[in-house]
């Protein structure tokens, strides 16, 4: 008799305790999108310079390199801003010890916050040994702000869904339960269209043209944040 008064208390506090985990809220889920579209304002460019021959006489590597820093320096880019890609550095004194009329060539990486300076810097720099130019990433610097504003824009825009589509059924908004971000690709922000476009700079540029006709523009980032979020339907 006991153990059946224990399996039945038992049983009685299994159902309480069921009922206590079933949320029995009336929800909502919704989910809200915001979209913005900014310039990068920070870009990353890699320029290559290769030795040449000037009738009998070389001009070196070394020349070409001192141009472009003292480009650099005149455009008030900083140091920081200008690094010489190692591995080609590397490949360069190895292939000169092997041999010796090797036309060699380096390339470096240097970061722009004002595009205005890309062609005023190979203006400076001896056209026949810039070998090639072309775009090694970009970034917007405001980064966090904007990702503030787009959660919060997307959280306002599930919240009005919701709101709308509650007073269509004469209903009201109650509390919100749950807020979900959702990972599109693998971080807080989609990005779409990060388009550039940069016209390669040829080795001597034998069309004829010269550094500053080179064309070197950028197409805005396209962000797009999605947040889910549940909402308790009000009494």
């Amino acid at each position: 008799m006991k153990k059946l008064s224990f399996i039945i208390a038992l049983l009685l506090l299994n159902t309480v305790v069921f009922a206590q985990s079933v949320d029995l809220r009336r929800k909502i889920e919704v989910t809200g999108i915001a979209e913005k579209e900014v310039t990068p304002d920070i870009i990353n460019v890699s320029i290559s310079l290769k030795e040449y021959m000037d009738g009998k006489n070389k001009v070196s590597i070394s020349q070409l390199e001192s141009q472009l820093e003292k480009a650099i320096a005149e455009a008030g880019i900083p140091k920081a801003d200008f690094t010489i890609n190692n591995l080609s550095s590397y490949n360069y004194v190895i292939q000169k010890k092997k041999n010796p009329d090797f036309l060699a060539s380096k390339q470096y990486n240097i970061r722009f916050h004002d595009l205005n300076k890309y062609n005023e810097i190979l203006s400076k720099v001896d056209p026949k040994g810039i070998q090639s130019t072309n775009i090694a990433g970009y970034d917007y610097s405001k980064m966090p702000e904007l990702k503030k504003e787009l959660n919060v824009l997307a959280l306002t825009a599930a919240r009005d869904k919701a709101t709308y589509m509650l007073t269509a059924l004469n209903e009201k908004l109650g509390s919100v339960i749950n807020i979900t971000l959702n990972d599109m690709s693998g971080g807080d922000v989609v990005v779409q269209a990060r388009v550039f476009k940069a016209a390669n700079v040829s080795a001597g540029y034998m069309d004829g043209s010269s550094a500053d006709d080179s064309d070197l523009s950028i197409r805005p980032m396209k962000f797009t944040m999605q947040v889910n979020a549940v909402f308790e339907i009000g009494k």
